[in-house]
C-alpha cells in the first residue's frame, strides 16, 4: 500500500532551509493527523464518498422543500398572514395576476366572452381555488379598456404549491394565447417559477473556469484535478444535507445556488493552499508522509483559522433575527466547515494515493514549480512598496474609497419583477399592470382586519374611506368580509412602484397614523400585510439590527486572529483592510444595480434599490473570506518572523511565498463568483458581482500593497503583544514554531 519507503517512518519533527539556514520545527497535532490520513488513505476516500452516496439516496427518498419562507419575527405583514389563514383562507394563499391585452376594446361584449371562458380554464388549474374576474368589479380594466387584469386565488402561498400546478399556469398562458388576445401572467406564484439560480449551469462555468486557473498555477492536470473533486464532493454533500434540513427548517429557494457559489470557491482555495505546500515540500526532497504532514501543519492550520473565521460571520447572522436569514447563514456555515472537512481528510488521503505522481501529466506551456521561493517578481513588489511606506499605502486606500464612494447613497430596500429581465414571465406582467394601471399595482397592500362579533359594520367603509384619501394611495377595494363575518380584507394599490421609497413611506403611514387614528375606540384591529409590506418589514429589521451586527462579526474576527497571531496591531489592520475591501464591493454594486451603469452588458434590468439584506449577506461572506488569504499570508510573514528574518524582511518574504497561490486562488473565487453573476435572479446576481468585486481587490490592492506597505509603516510593533495577555490566551498557532533559533 505504500508509494514510498519513508511512508510509514515515524518523524519526531521536521526541518527547512530558510534564508541559508537550517530551522527545525516541532511538529503539532495536524502533522501527525496528516500522516493519519496517508497511512488510512483508502479507508478515509471509502468513508467519505460512500457517505455521499447514502446522502443522496437518502434526500432523494426525502425530497426537498426549498421556497420562500415566511417573515415571521413578530412583523405585522406576518400577523397580517396569521389572522387571514385563521379566519379568511380563502384570501390567505398567494394569488396569480393574470393579465389580458388586446388591440380591441376588452370591455365589448365580444371580448368580454372570450375572456369569461379563458377564465372558466383557469378556474380548473390545479390548486387554484377562485378567480375574480375583472367584469365583476370596477377597476380591473383599464381607461382605454385594452389591458384587463384577473386573479386568481391559489389555496397555499406560492412556495408551498406544487411544480405542476406552476407549469399548468404557465402552460395555459401560452396555449390560450392568440393574435387577438395575449395572456400574461404575473403575481408571487409566476414569480415562484422563475428561474432564481444562474443560467445554462453557472456551476460548470465556475468549474471549468477553476481548471483553467490551477492548471496555469501547476502545470499539471493531476495537481489541478485534485481541488475541484474535492472543492465538488463539498459542495455536493453540503446541498445533500440542506435538502434533508428543509424538512425540519425553512429555506430559501436561492440556497442550492449560494451554496454552490460559496463552497465551490472555498473548497477549492482550501484544497489549493494545502497542495501548493505539499508540493513545496516535496520540492524540498520530503517523503510524502512527511510533505503531507508539513502542509496540513502549516496551511491546514491557516484553513482551520480561515474556515472558522467564515463560520463565525456567517453564524453571526442569527443576531438580525429573521430566521430565513439565519438559515441562510447556516447553509453557508455548512459548506464551509465541510469544505474544511474535506480539505483535512479527503486531500491528505487522495495526496497519499498520488504520492509524487502530484505533478504528472505536465504541460510544458505552463509553469510547473509548486510555489515561489519568496525572492521573485512578488518579493520584488513588496520590497518597492516598503520603500515608499507611505505613498503606497495612501495610493492603495484612496483608489478603494474611490471605489466605495456611491455607498454614500445606498438605498436599501426590495427590487420588485420590474428590474427582472423581459425573459421572465413577471417582468412582462409588470409592464403591463404598470402600462394600464400605474406601477402600484404590481404590489397591492392588504388590510386585514380582525373584525370582533358586535362590532359595527360601518366602521369598515369608514377605514376604508380614511386610507382611500391617504395621499400616495390610487384605490382602495371595498372591505370583503369572511365567511363567519370576524375578518375583513380591503385591497389598497399605491400611486407608486413596490420599490419606491414613497411605497415605502406610504406603509409606514399607514401604520402609524391613518389606521390607529381610523379604528380608535372601535375594537377592531388591522395589520397592513401583502409582499411589499413583508419587504419593508425585512429592511426595518435588518436595519436596526446591523450596527449590532458588524459590532459582532468585527469584534469576534479582531479576537481570533488576535489569538492566533498574538498581535494587536495584526487584527486592527485587518479589519481595517477588510472594511475597505467590502466598501469597495458596496460601492459597485450600487453603481451597477441602483444607479446602471453597466446595467445593459451585465443584463441587470431597472435600476432599483440594493435588496436590504445583501449588504449584510455580503458583509457575513466576505469579511470571512478575506480572512483566508490574510489568514494564509500573515501565517507565512509570521513563520519567518519568528525564524529570525526582520519585519520588513519576513513580510517582503511571505508576499513573495505566497503571492501565486493567493493570486491563483483569488482567481478561481472570481471566476466562480462572476459565473453566478451571470444569474438572471437579481438578488444571486448581485452577491456574485459583490463577491466577486471584494474578492478581486482583496487579493491585489489589499494583499500586494496596503499590507505590505502598512506593516512596514508599523514595523516591529506588528508583533507588540502584552505579556500578561499572552499568559492568559490558549496557546494557539497558525505557523509552525521554532524548536531553536536559525543557524547561520
Amino acid at each position: 500500500m505504500a508509494d514510498n519507503q519513508d511512508d510509514q517512518r515515524e518523524v519526531a519533527g521536521s526541518s527547512s532551509v530558510e534564508d541559508g539556514a537550517l530551522v527545525h520545527h516541532r511538529p503539532g497535532p495536524l502533522a501527525g493527523w496528516g500522516r493519519l490520513m496517508v497511512r488510512w488513505r483508502f479507508l478515509v476516500l471509502g468513508s467519505a464518498f460512500g457517505a455521499f452516496v447514502v446522502l443522496a439516496l437518502v434526500s432523494r427518498v426525502a425530497g426537498s422543500s426549498f421556497d420562500v419562507p415566511q417573515v415571521s419575527f413578530g412583523a405585522e405583514a406576518q400577523e397580517a398572514v396569521d389572522l387571514l389563514e385563521e379566519r379568511f383562507p380563502s384570501r390567505a394563499g398567494d394569488p396569480a395576476t393574470l393579465i389580458f391585452q388586446s388591440d380591441g376594446d376588452l370591455r365589448g361584449e365580444g371580448m368580454r366572452e372570450r375572456v369569461e371562458a379563458v377564465l372558466q380554464h383557469f378556474a380548473g388549474l390545479p390548486e387554484v381555488l377562485g378567480v375574480r374576474s375583472p367584469y365583476e368589479t370596477g377597476g380591473q380594466i383599464s381607461a382605454d379598456g385594452k389591458i384587463a387584469y384577473a386573479t386568481l386565488e391559489y389555496t397555499a402561498r406560492a412556495p408551498e404549491l406544487r411544480d405542476a400546478s406552476i407549469d399548468a399556469l404557465f402552460n395555459a398562458t401560452d396555449e390560450l394565447t392568440t393574435d387577438e388576445l395575449r395572456l400574461e401572467v404575473g403575481g408571487p406564484v409566476a414569480r415562484a417559477g422563475e428561474p432564481q439560480g444562474p443560467p445554462g449551469g453557472g456551476e460548470r462555468i465556475g468549474l471549468l473556469a477553476a481548471a483553467v486557473i490551477l492548471l496555469i498555477a501547476f502545470g499539471s492536470v493531476v495537481a489541478m484535478g485534485l481541488p475541484l473533486v474535492t472543492a465538488v464532493l463539498a459542495v455536493g454533500s453540503s446541498i445533500l444535507i440542506l435538502t434533508l434540513a428543509t424538512r425540519v427548517i425553512e429555506m430559501s429557494a436561492m440556497t442550492p445556488a449560494f451554496v454552490g457559489m460559496i463552497g465551490l470557491g472555498v473548497g477549492i482555495d482550501y484544497a489549493l493552499f494545502i497542495v501548493t505546500r505539499y508540493r513545496e515540500e516535496l520540492g524540498r526532497g520530503a517523503s510524502v508522509e512527511d510533505a503531507v504532514g508539513i502542509a496540513l501543519d502549516t496551511a491546514g492550520r491557516a484553513v482551520i483559522f480561515a474556515g472558522a473565521a467564515v463560520i463565525i460571520a456567517l453564524l453571526s447572522l442569527f443576531v438580525v433575527g429573521i430566521s430565513f436569514v439565519a438559515a441562510i447563514g447556516v447553509a453557508g456555515s455548512t459548506v464551509v466547515a465541510l469544505s474544511v472537512l474535506a480539505a483535512l481528510t479527503v486531500v491528505p488521503a487522495l495526496l497519499g494515493v498520488i504520492g509524487t505522481r502530484i505533478n504528472r501529466w505536465r504541460l510544458g506551456i505552463f509553469r510547473p514549480a509548486g510555489a515561489d521561493d519568496g525572492n521573485g517578481l512578488w518579493y520584488r513588489g513588496a520590497k518597492l512598496v516598503q520603500r515608499r511606506p507611505l505613498l503606497s499605502a495612501v495610493l492603495a486606500a484612496g483608489l478603494l474609497l474611490t471605489l466605495a464612494a456611491p455607498v454614500l447613497d445606498m438605498r436599501l430596500g426590495s427590487s420588485d419583477a420590474g428590474n427582472n429581465p423581459t425573459s421572465f414571465r413577471s417582468r412582462r406582467a409588470y409592464d403591463l399592470l404598470s402600462d394600464g394601471f400605474g406601477s402600484g399595482f404590481n404590489g397591492p397592500l392588504i388590510i386585514a382586519v380582525d373584525v370582533p362579533a358586535g362590532s359595527d359594520p360601518t366602521v369598515l367603509d369608514g377605514l376604508r374611506e380614511r386610507i382611500a384619501e391617504t395621499p400616495g394611495v390610487a384605490y382602495a377595494a371595498p372591505p370583503a368580509m369572511s365567511p363567519g363575518g370576524d375578518a375583513a380584507v380591503i385591497q389598497v394599490i399605491s400611486e407608486t412602484s413596490p420599490q419606491d421609497e414613497a411605497t415605502s413611506e406610504l406603509i409606514r403611514e399607514l401604520r402609524d397614523s391613518v389606521i390607529p387614528a381610523a379604528l380608535s375606540g372601535t375594537g377592531l384591529a388591522a395589520f397592513v400585510g401583502g409582499q411589499t409590506a413583508a419587504f419593508e418589514d425585512v429592511r426595518a429589521q435588518i436595519a436596526s439590527r446591523l450596527p449590532l451586527f458588524f459590532a459582532l462579526v468585527i469584534g469576534l474576527s479582531f479576537v481570533l486572529l488576535m489569538v492566533a497571531f498574538r498581535s494587536i496591531a495584526v487584527p486592527l489592520k485587518a479589519a481595517a483592510m477588510n472594511l475597505l475591501a467590502i466598501g469597495a464591493a458596496y460601492g459597485v454594486l450600487v453603481a451597477i444595480f441602483q444607479w446602471g451603469w453597466l446595467a445593459g452588458p451585465l443584463g441587470v434590468g431597472r435600476q432599483g434599490p440594493i435588496e436590504s439584506f445583501v449588504p449584510m449577506m455580503l458583509f457575513a461572506i466576505l469579511f470571512g473570506l478575506s480572512m483566508d488569504y490574510e489568514v494564509f499570508l500573515l501565517s507565512r510573514i509570521r513563520e519567518n518572523h519568528v525564524g529570525g528574518a526582520s519585519n520588513s524582511e519576513a513580510v517582503a518574504q511571505g508576499v513573495g511565498q505566497t503571492a501565486r497561490v493567493i493570486t491563483a486562488a483569488a482567481a478561481i473565487m472570481v471566476s466562480v463568483f462572476l459565473a453566478f453573476g451571470l444569474s438572471e435572479g437579481r438578488i444571486i446576481k448581485e452577491f456574485g458581482l459583490g463577491l466577486a468585486t471584494a474578492i478581486f481587490v482583496d487579493a491585489t490592492i489589499v494583499r500586494l500593497v496596503l499590507v505590505p506597505a502598512t506593516m512596514g509603516l508599523i514595523g516591529e510593533a506588528n508583533w507588540w503583544f502584552p505579556r500578561w495577555l499572552d499568559r492568559r490566551l490558549p496557546p494557539v498557532h497558525i505557523d509552525r514554531t521554532p524548536t531553536a533559533a536559525p543557524r547561520s
